[in-house]
């Protein structure tokens, strides 16, 4: 790969003869951010949890609040390595120099508002839900999925996978003439698919980063490959449906590692349940290990001490530790240059720091598992996911297999008219995914809302 050639405006649903025509006020990449933050898939993540269950007294992070956050560290880090590469790179063109110091950083914000965009409603535990209800089926409707379906098709929903369904939401027209989706350039999507591979190739300890979850599903190959074959994305000797990562992924990833990791912790604060001392006691070390003055643990102590209000005592560590990341795993990027265009930097960014930072790092990992994700309100809501999620698709995916019972045609009425069912059995792939685009893109609220109601939990009244 070579810096040249990772860049493109070309988009999904592009003729291929299509002339790329620029536009005086916003480049094609601002336009992508454009797209996405005014799309209703990104305003539904305000009501899709990010952690702890909302809406609450306390006002915590849910994933548009975290997305864009995590954007807006995007953002920094994109304009960080940017200048970089457009220093040492001064004898390119004018269009590459423009790119690069202006350019990268649309793509990272961009990719960053819609990292998320492919999860289910309740976090972690809807993905975990739609695998489990999937992996499951018994009888005959496991034996009908085995039969219609290929093993890459059945490890679509068996290991069903937020990020594979990103790329979907964000490239498929579903009901709709035309093509693409919602029409991102290849530079902005490929800077999504952290995992670049199929279900099938996924969730495997190859040693390879891109196949430890997945990044598209068996309908999307064809959009990844053009994507590759465009932006120059080899892929990987001795696989089928395996890339190299895009190196642009390494900062969205980087984003997100660095928002969640203090972001969660500063919720937990508000909460009540990780106090103030916890999180300097995590987060001090990071400064003992800086000179510059407005990094050192002295300033940033000093500074801490003269707030007088907790909340403003971690936002200000909060902020500062950020900045940090963002200086040191820039510039790790550039470190790692060599490798990140030959595709085999088989580790994210913040694993690359040095060997002080790793205990560190893994320091808040523990305790945040422990502490924060197997809180109790954070536990109790993993289980109504399970509970919620589980019990739409069994009521959808059981309409779609026994179409001609009763209550199946009565169900199926329910799924919107952007995810067509076919009723075809050549197409029960197709008709079961629409099912689960239907599930995925709900709010956490509208998914219980729809629960209750077919259920009989709650009588719907007329509207």
């Amino acid at each position: 790969m070579n810096w040249q050639s990772l860049y493109s405006a070309r988009r999904t649903g592009d003729a291929k003869d299509k002339v790329i025509n620029p536009d005086a006020v916003r480049d094609s990449f601002l336009r992508d951010y454009d797209r996405l933050i005014f799309s209703s898939a990104f305003r539904r993540l305000q009501n899709k949890t990010q952690v702890f269950p909302l809406p609450g007294a306390v006002f915590v992070h849910n994933r548009l609040t975290h997305s864009l956050e995590v954007a807006s560290v995007g953002r920094s880090l994109g304009k960080a390595v940017g200048e970089q590469i457009a220093q040492q790179n001064s004898n390119e063109d004018a269009n590459f120099i423009e790119f690069y110091k202006y350019g990268l950083s649309s793509v990272i914000s961009a990719a960053c508002l819609a990292h998320d965009i492919g999860n289910p409603p309740f976090g972690h535990s809807g993905e975990d839900a739609i695998r489990t209800f999937f992996r499951e089926l018994d009888g005959e409707a496991k034996e009908t999925l085995h039969a219609a379906l290929s093993e890459n098709q059945r490890y679509d929903f068996e290991k069903f996978e937020g990020n594979s369904n990103a790329l979907r939401i964000l490239t498929d027209s579903f009901n709709e003439t035309e093509p693409g989706g919602y029409r991102l350039t290849y530079t902005t999507l490929a800077s999504i698919v952290k995992y670049p591979c199929s279900s099938l190739q996924g969730f495997k300890k190859t040693g390879l980063i891109a196949t430890k979850k997945s990044g598209f599903f068996d309908s999307e190959i064809p959009v990844y490959e053009a994507i590759a074959g465009t932006l120059g994305i080899p892929k990987k000797e001795g696989y089928d449906n395996v890339y190299a990562r895009h190196p642009f992924v390494y900062l969205t990833e980087a984003a997100d590692d660095i928002c969640y990791r203090i972001i969660d912790l500063e919720d937990a604060h508000r909460l009540h349940i990780v106090s103030l001392e916890k999180i300097q006691s995590l987060f001090y070390p990071f400064f003992e290990m800086e000179k510059t003055p407005y990094r050192s643990i002295e300033y940033i102590k000093k500074k801490v001490n003269n707030i007088v209000d907790d909340n403003q005592k971690v936002q200000f560590i909060r902020a500062s530790w950020i900045g940090l990341m963002v200086e040191k795993l820039s510039a790790l990027f550039m470190q790692h240059e060599a490798e990140l265009l030959a595709g085999t930097l088989e580790k994210d960014l913040l694993s690359c720091l040095p060997d002080e930072y790793a205990g560190l790092i893994k320091e808040i990992n523990t305790y945040s598992i422990k502490h924060i994700y197997n809180y109790k309100s954070v536990v109790e809501i993993e289980i109504a996911g399970y509970n919620v999620i589980g019990g739409l698709l069994k009521a959808f995916v059981n309409a779609v297999l026994y179409p001609t019972h009763s209550k199946s045609d009565k169900i199926l009425k329910l799924v919107s008219s952007q995810f067509p069912i076919s009723r075809d059995p050549a197409r029960l792939y197709y008709d079961i995914q629409s099912v689960v685009d239907f599930i995925s893109g709900m709010t956490d609220l509208y998914a219980i809302d729809l629960y209750r109601k077919i259920t009989g939990i709650s009588v719907p009244q007329i509207r």
